[in-house]
């Protein structure tokens, strides 16, 4: 009965299209009312213990960060510091946009700002010289969602705060498998380029090796950031919500400095960033108080007893994780979905025997596959926008679908080998 009035009112409420966040909160509402008449001070104690947590102040710092770099136009410099590495290869300038995804990724911390700020330097670009529009927009989609597994990550970092589970070793986590899966896309880059000889463009003749390593001097405002974010966190200097900071400010001098940000570019970019964590919070707030009642009702609880009683094997109750995640990654933004399914899903993987900094990057690849999935999958929209519509959002689905292939691939690779997540974590902070 308590399952049927938690479902219920929150699957009415999604379907007739109340905002998740609102759609969460009065389904807290609701069931304390139900079963705790009078007991609305949980809710507010339960959003107010989310919102003073420490580390969750990062994800505003890593969102101006993001978009300050945005409209500050470093990636444009970043790109052109990396192409001439690429030329060499088959596939040529696609790999650019893999590598310069992760590098951007490395620092911005979202897949939406990687997908737009990479999508609008390599689109018209790789357009005018002939590449084919649909595979550009398809790599570029699937490359954009490197920005939420390589850390920083605003998912990695919510999802340490509301787990309980150390931010600094999630971040490291995220490295080998973010690594991982830009070495698989280039694999499949160069597969495919030899297979077909018409797909791309006749390669041009790359500059000579000096020249090359000459441009990847240019590579240095995205140094200064990573050591600004990361290496202050690894060397124990910072928290992450002060690296985030640091970085933040960091990002908006060299804009200014080196890059074309304005006071009028810095005022927009703010005002994004506020609108983002806006729409973030709301989310947040409605996710906590439900999860304050379904851990009050004891529902993980009763579900983990309901699987152990049913002797399902770790390996089965993860996989029917990783359907639900893909279903509703068809309808749900990322971190909705994550923020709906972690209060019921964490205590039941955890109960199976698996490891909570694996799962966080398990869970995010899961993310990273729902922003390429159609019909909510807002990498699609965002590069197929950039393209001007010369890309349909149906079209660039098509082309990601073999990146959404790799990707569950890797995530049969790494629930294989969990080391290749937790070796680094566990080597640098044990």
């Amino acid at each position: 009965m308590t399952w049927l009035l938690l479902i219920t009112p929150l699957a009415t409420l999604l379907l007739i299209g109340v905002p998740i966040g609102v759609a969460l909160g009065i389904t807290a509402f609701f069931l304390l009312e139900i079963f705790f008449p009078g007991s609305f001070q949980l809710a507010v104690t339960s959003t107010w213990n989310t919102f003073n947590n420490f580390t969750l102040t990062a994800v505003s710092a890593f969102i101006v960060l993001g978009e300050v770099l945005l409209a500050s136009g470093l990636t444009a410099r970043i790109y052109t510091a990396v192409a001439p590495l690429f030329q060499r290869l088959p596939g040529s300038l696609m790999h650019t946009n893999i590598a310069v995804g992760a590098l951007f990724g490395s620092v911005s911390g979202t897949s939406l700002a990687t997908a737009a700020a990479v999508g609008s330097v390599a689109y018209p670009q790789l357009a005018e010289r002939g590449y084919p529009k649909g595979g550009v927009v398809g790599l570029l989609a699937a490359s954009g969602t490197l920005g939420i597994i390589l850390p920083p990550s605003l998912i990695l970092v919510i999802y340490g705060a509301t787990q309980d589970v150390s931010v600094g070793r999630l971040f490291l986590a995220g490295i080998a498998p973010g690594l991982f899966l830009a070495i698989v896309f280039m694999i499949y880059i160069s597969i495919r380029a030899k297979m077909k000889s018409d797909w791309l463009p006749k390669a041009v003749a790359p500059p000579s090796w000096p020249q090359t390593l000459l441009s990847l001097l240019g590579l240095w405002p995205i140094v200064i950031l990573m050591m600004a974010v990361l290496g202050t966190i690894y060397l124990g200097v910072a928290t992450p919500t002060e690296a985030a900071t640091l970085g933040a400010f960091a990002t908006i001098v060299m804009g200014f400095v080196f890059g074309k940000l304005t006071p009028r570019g810095l005022l927009k970019a703010l005002t994004n960033s506020v609108i983002s964590f806006g729409a973030i919070a709301l989310i947040m707030v409605g996710a906590a108080m439900l999860t304050q009642v379904i851990s009050i009702l004891g529902l993980p609880m009763e579900l983990t007893a309901a699987i152990e009683e049913l002797a399902l094997g770790k390996y089965t109750i993860f996989l029917a994780v990783v359907v639900i995640y893909i279903v509703l990654g068809c309808f749900f933004d990322g971190l909705s979905v994550m923020l709906m399914t972690l209060p019921l899903s964490f205590p039941m993987m955890m109960a199976a025997g698996f490891d909570p900094v694996w799962y966080g990057i398990a869970v995010t690849i899961l993310i990273e596959i729902g922003m390429i999935t159609p019909p909510v999958g807002i990498n699609l929209f965002v590069l197929s926008a950039i393209s001007k519509s010369e890309v349909s959002v149906s079209e660039a689905a098509r082309e990601t679908f073999p990146y959404w292939i790799l990707m569950l691939v890797c995530l049969g690779i790494f629930t294989a080998f969990p080391t290749i997540i937790t070796f680094l974590p566990n080597w640098m902070m044990n």
